[in-house]
């Protein structure tokens, strides 16, 4: 079992293509691109945390991908899931914010990137979407969306997260409490 991760595939979602510049020409064909994807490295025993945006406000849409994407399905709920997207039937889980406490360091996951987190000031790692490729990351977060740079519309695994991680160790940190708290 291998664990993959990914955000804003804005499945449905028609302008998204124009507003983020993805090289399909049609909805239908970014559709058809996303599943072929997905299916291409996720396996049905993988694990898949979906960090947002997973159908843009349609229902019907989430339900038929849901049933042809492989692997166990998490969902980190991002603003444009729907009502429809989260109760469609095919996911393990639904929350607006989620750990991988196992792993070292830890995980937090959410759809919106934050300056501050669980653990942000104990080493662990911050992964999100929602900004479509255009926040630098830093040596403690990532996005993990389908549209940022190296993820080529593709789920990426969670090796791959730590490979990425060790190759910006020497960029700034999120998440750094000033070492001196003024009171009140």
């Amino acid at each position: 079992m291998t664990t993959f991760l990914t955000a804003d595939l804005h499945l449905g979602h028609a302008n998204i293509i124009g507003l983020c510049k993805r090289p399909f020409a049609a909805l239908r064909e970014m559709g058809r691109q996303l599943i072929d994807r997905w299916n291409g490295v996720v396996q049905p025993d993988d694990v898949v945390w979906a960090l947002g945006d997973f159908a843009f406000r349609n229902e019907r849409a989430a339900e038929s991908y849901l049933n042809v994407l492989h692997g166990t399905k998490h969902l980190v709920i991002g603003n444009h899931d729907s009502e429809g997207t989260m109760t469609a039937p095919g996911w393990a889980s639904i929350q607006p914010y989620a750990e991988i406490a196992e792993t070292s360091p830890k995980i937090v996951m959410c759809h919106y990137p934050m300056r501050v987190w669980s653990g942000s000031h104990r080493d662990s790692w911050m992964l999100f979407g929602h900004v479509h490729g255009r926040l630098k990351p830093t040596r403690n977060t990532l996005d993990v969306g389908v549209g940022a740079d190296a993820n080529d519309f593709t789920p990426i695994t969670l090796s791959q997260v730590v490979e990425r991680m060790k190759r910006l160790e020497n960029l700034p940190c999120e998440g750094r409490l000033a070492n001196k708290v003024m009171s009140d």
